[in-house]
Protein backbone atom coordinates (compact mmCIF):
# COMPACT_ATOMS: atom_id res chain seq x y z
CA UNK A 1 0.00 0.00 0.00
CA UNK A 2 2.18 2.83 -1.16
CA UNK A 3 -0.51 5.55 -0.43
CA UNK A 4 0.65 7.61 2.68
CA UNK A 5 -0.68 6.81 6.50
CA UNK A 6 -1.91 10.65 6.87
CA UNK A 7 -2.20 13.86 4.96
CA UNK A 8 0.39 15.87 4.76
CA UNK A 9 -1.38 18.99 5.89
CA UNK A 10 -0.20 17.37 9.48
CA UNK A 11 -1.94 13.55 10.56
CA UNK A 12 -3.16 14.98 14.38
CA UNK A 13 -5.29 17.84 12.91
CA UNK A 14 -6.90 15.57 10.39
CA UNK A 15 -7.61 13.19 12.70
CA UNK A 16 -9.02 15.47 15.42
CA UNK A 17 -11.36 17.31 12.89
CA UNK A 18 -13.00 13.96 10.92
CA UNK A 19 -12.93 11.80 13.61
CA UNK A 20 -12.71 13.42 17.45
CA UNK A 21 -15.20 16.48 16.29
CA UNK A 22 -17.15 15.36 13.88
CA UNK A 23 -17.82 11.74 15.26
CA UNK A 24 -17.00 11.69 18.78
CA UNK A 25 -17.56 14.69 20.11
CA UNK A 26 -21.61 14.65 18.48
CA UNK A 27 -22.20 11.43 20.69
CA UNK A 28 -23.42 13.11 24.07
CA UNK A 29 -23.44 10.00 26.31
CA UNK A 30 -21.06 9.72 29.04
CA UNK A 31 -20.00 6.29 28.02
CA UNK A 32 -19.59 5.61 23.91
CA UNK A 33 -18.31 2.35 21.96
CA UNK A 34 -16.30 2.86 19.36
CA UNK A 35 -15.01 1.09 16.31
CA UNK A 36 -12.91 2.29 13.93
CA UNK A 37 -11.96 0.51 10.36
CA UNK A 38 -8.34 0.48 9.41
CA UNK A 39 -6.26 0.97 13.19
CA UNK A 40 -3.46 1.51 11.39
CA UNK A 41 -0.85 3.73 13.41
CA UNK A 42 -3.19 3.92 16.29
CA UNK A 43 -3.39 8.01 16.44
CA UNK A 44 -7.19 8.13 16.56
CA UNK A 45 -7.16 5.92 19.39
CA UNK A 46 -4.55 8.11 21.18
CA UNK A 47 -7.09 11.13 20.49
CA UNK A 48 -9.89 9.14 21.90
CA UNK A 49 -7.96 8.43 24.93
CA UNK A 50 -6.97 12.27 24.94
CA UNK A 51 -10.73 13.72 24.58
CA UNK A 52 -12.31 10.93 26.99
CA UNK A 53 -9.97 12.25 29.38
CA UNK A 54 -10.41 15.97 28.76
CA UNK A 55 -14.42 15.67 28.77
CA UNK A 56 -14.35 12.77 31.06
CA UNK A 57 -15.71 10.10 29.29
CA UNK A 58 -15.95 6.45 29.56
CA UNK A 59 -14.96 4.62 26.26
CA UNK A 60 -14.78 0.71 25.06
CA UNK A 61 -13.05 0.43 21.55
CA UNK A 62 -12.29 -1.68 19.20
CA UNK A 63 -9.73 -1.07 16.51
CA UNK A 64 -9.62 -3.54 13.34
CA UNK A 65 -6.56 -3.61 11.05
CA UNK A 66 -5.82 -6.44 8.93
CA UNK A 67 -1.79 -5.70 8.04
CA UNK A 68 -0.69 -4.42 11.27
CA UNK A 69 2.57 -1.74 11.06
CA UNK A 70 5.70 -3.25 11.31
CA UNK A 71 7.71 -2.46 14.89
CA UNK A 72 10.51 -0.50 12.80
CA UNK A 73 7.66 1.75 11.49
CA UNK A 74 5.76 2.06 15.37
CA UNK A 75 9.41 3.02 16.60
CA UNK A 76 9.79 5.81 14.33
CA UNK A 77 5.98 7.56 14.86
CA UNK A 78 6.19 10.62 16.87
CA UNK A 79 2.57 11.49 17.93
CA UNK A 80 2.88 10.69 21.93
CA UNK A 81 6.04 13.12 21.79
CA UNK A 82 4.12 15.57 19.88
CA UNK A 83 1.12 15.21 22.36
CA UNK A 84 3.05 15.88 26.07
CA UNK A 85 4.27 12.98 28.33
CA UNK A 86 1.31 11.26 29.51
CA UNK A 87 0.19 10.83 26.00
CA UNK A 88 3.64 9.21 25.09
CA UNK A 89 3.08 6.56 28.16
CA UNK A 90 -0.09 5.43 26.24
CA UNK A 91 0.82 5.70 22.91
CA UNK A 92 3.48 3.16 23.83
CA UNK A 93 0.98 0.96 25.54
CA UNK A 94 -1.17 0.87 23.14
CA UNK A 95 1.24 -0.87 20.78
CA UNK A 96 2.73 -3.02 23.27
CA UNK A 97 -1.13 -4.29 24.26
CA UNK A 98 -1.58 -8.02 22.88
CA UNK A 99 -3.97 -8.17 19.86
CA UNK A 100 -7.42 -9.43 19.88
CA UNK A 101 -7.76 -8.96 24.09
CA UNK A 102 -9.32 -6.43 26.03
CA UNK A 103 -7.04 -3.62 26.93
CA UNK A 104 -7.49 -1.58 30.21
CA UNK A 105 -5.90 1.53 28.88
CA UNK A 106 -6.45 3.78 31.43
CA UNK A 107 -9.21 4.18 34.38
CA UNK A 108 -12.94 3.88 32.09
CA UNK A 109 -10.83 3.17 28.87
CA UNK A 110 -10.94 -0.39 27.32
CA UNK A 111 -9.60 -0.90 24.11
CA UNK A 112 -9.22 -4.07 21.34
CA UNK A 113 -6.89 -4.28 19.05
CA UNK A 114 -8.23 -6.76 16.76
CA UNK A 115 -6.03 -8.47 14.03
CA UNK A 116 -8.33 -9.20 11.14
CA UNK A 117 -10.11 -8.70 7.98
CA UNK A 118 -13.07 -6.43 8.76
CA UNK A 119 -15.51 -8.37 6.32
CA UNK A 120 -15.38 -11.83 7.87
CA UNK A 121 -14.42 -10.87 11.51
CA UNK A 122 -17.57 -10.48 13.68
CA UNK A 123 -18.03 -6.91 15.03
CA UNK A 124 -18.59 -7.78 18.84
CA UNK A 125 -19.75 -4.51 19.73
CA UNK A 126 -22.74 -2.11 19.35
CA UNK A 127 -20.58 1.16 18.61
CA UNK A 128 -21.99 4.17 18.99
CA UNK A 129 -19.32 6.03 16.27
CA UNK A 130 -17.40 4.06 13.54
CA UNK A 131 -14.44 5.73 12.59
CA UNK A 132 -14.03 4.46 8.79
CA UNK A 133 -10.52 5.11 8.34
CA UNK A 134 -9.73 2.94 5.17
CA UNK A 135 -7.08 3.69 2.73
CA UNK A 136 -9.24 5.91 -0.22
CA UNK A 137 -11.66 4.02 -2.46
CA UNK A 138 -9.22 4.12 -5.71
CA UNK A 139 -6.54 2.88 -3.51
CA UNK A 140 -8.67 0.34 -1.49
CA UNK A 141 -11.82 -0.87 -3.46
CA UNK A 142 -12.98 -3.28 -1.96
CA UNK A 143 -13.06 -1.41 1.36
CA UNK A 144 -15.66 0.59 0.33
CA UNK A 145 -19.02 -1.28 -1.13
CA UNK A 146 -22.24 -1.67 0.05
CA UNK A 147 -21.82 -5.10 1.67
CA UNK A 148 -19.55 -3.88 4.23
CA UNK A 149 -21.59 -0.82 4.84
CA UNK A 150 -24.18 -2.81 5.39
CA UNK A 151 -22.57 -4.69 8.37
CA UNK A 152 -21.45 -2.07 9.95
CA UNK A 153 -24.74 -0.15 9.58
CA UNK A 154 -26.50 -3.74 11.12
CA UNK A 155 -23.88 -3.61 13.85
CA UNK A 156 -24.40 0.23 15.00
CA UNK A 157 -26.95 1.41 17.77
CA UNK A 158 -29.94 3.50 16.02
CA UNK A 159 -28.38 7.43 16.08
CA UNK A 160 -24.94 5.83 15.90
CA UNK A 161 -23.22 7.73 13.78
CA UNK A 162 -20.15 6.79 10.83
CA UNK A 163 -17.39 9.62 9.99
CA UNK A 164 -14.87 9.29 6.74
CA UNK A 165 -13.01 11.68 5.41
CA UNK A 166 -13.95 10.04 1.93
CA UNK A 167 -16.41 12.63 0.20
CA UNK A 168 -16.46 10.95 -3.10
CA UNK A 169 -19.76 10.85 -4.74
CA UNK A 170 -20.03 7.37 -4.82
CA UNK A 171 -19.40 6.80 -1.25
CA UNK A 172 -22.29 8.66 -0.48
CA UNK A 173 -24.48 6.92 -2.94
CA UNK A 174 -23.91 3.64 -0.93
CA UNK A 175 -24.39 5.29 2.51
CA UNK A 176 -27.25 5.93 1.65
CA UNK A 177 -28.52 3.06 -0.59
CA UNK A 178 -27.50 1.23 3.17
CA UNK A 179 -29.74 3.56 4.90
CA UNK A 180 -27.86 6.11 6.57
CA UNK A 181 -28.72 9.40 6.54
CA UNK A 182 -26.22 11.31 5.14
CA UNK A 183 -24.12 14.99 5.80
CA UNK A 184 -21.38 16.52 3.48
CA UNK A 185 -19.36 18.37 6.60
CA UNK A 186 -16.25 20.76 5.77
CA UNK A 187 -13.25 18.81 5.60
CA UNK A 188 -9.96 18.59 7.66
CA UNK A 189 -7.11 21.28 5.90
CA UNK A 190 -6.71 20.27 2.59
CA UNK A 191 -9.55 18.84 1.88
CA UNK A 192 -12.75 20.43 0.77
CA UNK A 193 -15.39 18.04 2.56
CA UNK A 194 -16.06 14.85 4.67
CA UNK A 195 -18.79 12.68 5.35
CA UNK A 196 -20.40 11.66 8.67
CA UNK A 197 -23.87 8.95 7.97
CA UNK A 198 -25.92 9.11 10.57
CA UNK A 199 -28.08 5.27 11.08
CA UNK A 200 -31.52 6.77 11.34
CA UNK A 201 -33.74 3.67 12.44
Amino acid sequence: MNERYHSVHGAIREAEHVFIRAGLAAVPAPSIRVYEVGLGTGLNLLLTWKYAVQNNKEIVYHGIEKYPLPEEVISRLNYGDLLGDEAKRIFTGIHRAPWNKDTKLDAGFIFRKICGDVHTCRMELTPDVVYFDAFGPDKQPDMWNIELFEKIYLAMRPAGLLVTYSSKGSVKRMLKETGFTVETLSGPPGKREMLRAVKTI
